[in-house]
């Protein structure tokens, strides 16, 4: 017997953003190392459709189940994952970019417009007070760090470095803002559930989206500021595979999708760095990321195509009383 699904969680956008992500990665992998092009449009492409039925799902959810829609923007953690919405499709206007400009531009624009309205009302609510401390998590990166960055890349993308500069200003500094919240709260407040642990894999994305964002925004200087965005990266992502074992004590979910924003920025902001001229052991780490990258985010689509095929990937619908 079939069991009922609920709609569509706002946090499974996490996976049209690591999918878009990595095909932005194969599209500054295949000038740099000569790779097939065949490779980075079939990635480019076949990332756009998760995007397109992500949002057609979520759209249907607001439509015929208003209030589970509303209720998930008003809870203090799974709010924060609404900003995925603008941010894939931030994402998904420069994967268009080269293909179709005019559209591109369109969805940049809307997109851009709806990040910042979502991040300051979501931002603006933290500002209230009154959030008990075990509810902050890396989450909390999304509405004013995430969207920042990715709106600065963007503009920088579509001839704007001004606008880009400030998105990238905004986002830099809240970063740095929430990392010692989210820090403090790790370190005296009780461990995170075991369901919410895979959260922790945006602990990745500022240091390394920050510096893809940089690196749009300074001419593709392989600066002093850019390798250290990329060193912090890379002690982030040592630390994740330090706490993989504690993370990852549930079995899979797309939960961890939340970790392949980083896991893809990371190679990209490296074979910019590469592309730019750096040498010394970026020209290692790289293609060695790169390679990760792929494999991570491989074996991820894998197991959740298998949920999907399997009738398993929505979660069970709670029964109503």
């Amino acid at each position: 017997m079939t069991s009922v699904r609920a709609p569509i969680p706002v946090s499974y956008f996490g996976i049209a953003v690591g999918a878009l992500a990595l095909g932005g990665a194969w599209r500054v992998a295949v000038p740099l190392w000569h790779l097939p092009q065949d490779i980075a449009d079939v990635a480019t492409w076949g990332s756009l459709a998760v995007w397109l039925a992500l949002l057609a799902l979520y759209a249907h959810k607001w439509l015929r189940h208003g209030d589970a829609a509303r209720a998930e923007m008003n809870h203090p953690v799974q709010s924060s994952f609404a900003s995925l919405v603008p941010l894939a499709s931030m994402l998904a206007a420069m994967a268009l970019l080269p293909y179709a400009r005019g559209v591109a531009m369109a969805v940049f624009v809307v997109s851009v417009a709806a990040s910042l309205v979502l991040g300051l009302w979501l931002y603006g609510r933290t500002w209230q007070g009154g959030l008990a401390p075990e509810l902050v998590t890396p989450a909390f990166y999304l509405p004013a760090v995430g969207q920042n960055f990715v709106a600065g890349t963007a503009a920088a993308a579509f001839g704007w470095p001004q606008l880009g500069m400030w998105f990238f200003g905004a986002g830099l500094f809240s970063w740095l803002a929430i990392e010692s919240l989210i820090l403090g709260r790790a370190a005296t407040q009780a461990p995170l559930p075991e369901a919410l642990r895979p959260v922790l894999g945006i602990q990745l994305a500022p240091p390394v989206v920050g510096g893809v964002t940089y690196m749009s925004l300074n001419h593709g200087a392989p600066d002093l500021f850019a390798q250290v965005l990329l060193g912090y990266g890379l002690f982030q992502a040592l630390l994740l595979l330090r706490l993989l074992p504690w993370i990852a004590r549930q079995p899979f979910t797309p939960s961890y999708w939340a970790f392949t924003f980083g896991v893809a920025a990371l190679p990209t902001l490296a074979m910019r760095l590469v592309a730019a001229g750096a040498t010394g052991p970026v020209e290692w780490v790289a293609p060695v990321a790169f390679v990760a990258a792929n494999v991570i985010i491989g074996f991820l689509a894998f197991k959740t195509l298998a949920l999907l095929l399997q009738g398993r990937l929505l979660p069970a619908a709670t029964p109503s009383r």
